[in-house]
């Protein structure tokens, strides 16, 4: 799988299992998924479903794809798999297939996922996908795990949540305009301290430095979702579950 996240949530694996797998309670939380329409299906069969997601900065995606999903295993774990394509011709994405993994352990669940899709467009299509699209997509659904986590851990809803960030990334942006014309603002200050001007001019551009800092590097607070957060890579490797497998060759849409 090309792109890999893995948190680890303080709840009940039943209760992971509900806010992941019930569409309404999914679209809450995941930044990328806007509509999810579970369509009629054989008891038994891949479940086939309607999606549009949104991809990072502005775009859309819209299409079908098919589903199946492991909830009794003999080792405790759970897992679910898809498959999707899209036919729209301005979609950055033809088909793509990934699945989501429950593991459960004795402090709660390491909720782990792997996808991987095929970009349209050619040789540009795929440096787009490389440089632009798919760091965006591995930072999306990051910072989404980690929404569900505060979800799930704190109570914090995915609105109220989705709130706090943006709160906090205009703060960030103000310090930072405010750090970027700071130093000519304070200039004509300067005087007002007297002797320890010379000492001011030395000394104002490092706090101005030690702002900017702040403002860029700073950790997010504990109520807002973060990326970094979540683990992007395995610790150890790793290959796709079987029942991915088993739904690629029976879609005959492989990734």
């Amino acid at each position: 799988m090309g792109l890999y996240t893995e948190t680890h949530i303080r709840a009940d694996l039943d209760q992971l299992w509900a806010h992941t797998q019930d569409p309404a309670r999914h679209r809450r939380w995941d930044l990328l998924l806007t509509e999810l329409h579970h369509l009629p299906h054989v008891q038994g069969e891949p479940r086939p479903f309607r999606f549009t997601a949104r991809l990072p900065p502005f775009l859309a995606l819209g299409g079908t794809g098919v589903s199946a999903g492991e909830k009794e295993r003999p080792d405790g774990t759970r897992t679910s798999a898809l498959c999707f394509s899209s036919t729209h011709p301005l979609g950055l994405i033809a088909e793509g297939a990934g699945y989501w993994r429950y593991v459960p352990d004795a402090q709660g669940v390491r909720f782990l996922a792997g996808y991987d899709y095929r970009p349209r467009g050619g040789a540009l299509g795929a440096a787009t996908d490389r440089l632009l699209v798919r760091p965006l997509l591995g930072w999306a659904t990051a910072w989404s795990f980690d929404r569900l986590r505060l979800w799930l851990e704190r109570g914090i809803t995915p609105e109220r949540a989705l709130r706090n960030w943006l709160a906090e990334l205009a703060v960030r942006a103000l310090l930072l305009a405010g750090c970027l014309t700071g130093l000519g603002a304070l200039e004509p200050l300067l005087g007002l301290f007297g002797p320890f001007s010379a000492a001011m001019a030395y000394l104002c551009p490092v706090l101005l430095l030690a702002a900017v800092c702040a403002a860029l590097f700073k950790s997010p607070g504990e109520a807002i979702p973060a990326a970094r957060r979540c683990l992007r890579a395995p610790a150890t490797q790793t290959r796709a579950p079987r029942l991915l497998r088993a739904l690629q060759n029976r879609t005959e849409a492989p990734v």
